[in-house]
């Protein structure tokens, strides 16, 4: 018997939905990262990109546990002298939970090229309404007690 490698030509690609409302914000980062680079699979290819689709909804209801709203910054460089833009996970929060939500991800993911093509497979939107057709999904319930129990997903 020989070892399976995934390629373009033999992955099945699922589309997921995770609820991040009331949940931490890093957990469902950790779960939309494993579930976007395939590793709940068993055909897992490391360096193939294997992974499904995953829409976040309700990204503006995610939580920050401890002190995080207050003292965690996103911080961004132009290059310049004097470029440092800082932001308040607070106002961030508030104003673009989208964009916070996408960075905890794009942080948990390999820093490579997968991750780019990753990336694009990755929808999230601040309330409970999504444009994703309801017959191409399913619902990932308790995404953050446990991953490897896809097979109790209703189809």
């Amino acid at each position: 018997m020989s070892t399976f490698m995934a390629n373009k030509g033999n992955i099945e690609r699922k589309w997921y939905i995770l609820d991040a409302a009331n949940k931490p914000l890093g957990k469902t980062a950790a779960a939309a990262a494993t579930l976007l680079r395939g590793k709940h699979k068993p055909e897992f290819t490391p360096n193939a990109d294997c992974g499904d689709f995953v829409i976040v909804i309700n990204a503006d209801k995610a939580v920050l546990t401890g002190k995080k709203l207050d003292q965690k910054y996103y911080r961004r460089h132009s290059g310049w002298v004097g470029g440092l833009k800082e932001v308040k996970y607070r106002t961030l929060m508030s104003e673009r939970p989208e964009l916070a939500m996408k960075l905890a991800v794009k942080g948990m993911l390999p820093k490579n090229s997968l991750s780019n093509s990753a990336l694009t497979r990755l929808k999230i939107y601040r309330g409970g309404e999504h444009a994703i057709l309801p017959n191409q999904w399913r619902f990932f319930p308790e995404f953050a007690v446990s991953l490897h129990l896809t097979d109790q997903i209703p189809d």
